[in-house]
């Protein structure tokens, strides 16, 4: 009797923490129809459950998108304090008037 694999290329493999992969959206939209797909019809998720999951990671999607954007305006600060160094060492000093 044959034995047919039971894995398909389509699963979804989870990194762990700290190898510098990170869930994103498709991701978490692969997991939650997989999860969805595989469910017990006469045990399903709870919707509340379901709801919280898609909650926690709206929040979090908005959250490194404001990092994100955060890190711009950091990068756009530090560029314009060492222009202005540049041009404060650049301008030579006034002369005392006697």
């Amino acid at each position: 009797m044959a034995v047919n694999n039971v894995t398909t290329n389509n699963n979804v493999v989870l990194q762990p923490p700290g190898t510098g992969q990170q869930m994103g959206q498709r991701d978490f939209l692969r997991l939650m129809t997989a999860q969805l797909s595989q469910q017990d019809p006469f045990n399903p998720v709870d919707n509340q459950q379901m709801v919280a999951q898609m909650a926690q990671f709206s929040s979090l999607a908005g959250i490194n998108e404001t990092n994100v954007t955060l890190q711009k305006i950091s990068e756009q600060l530090s560029a314009q304090t060492q222009l202005l160094k540049d041009i404060k060492a650049a301008t030579p000093a006034p002369t005392p008037a006697t």
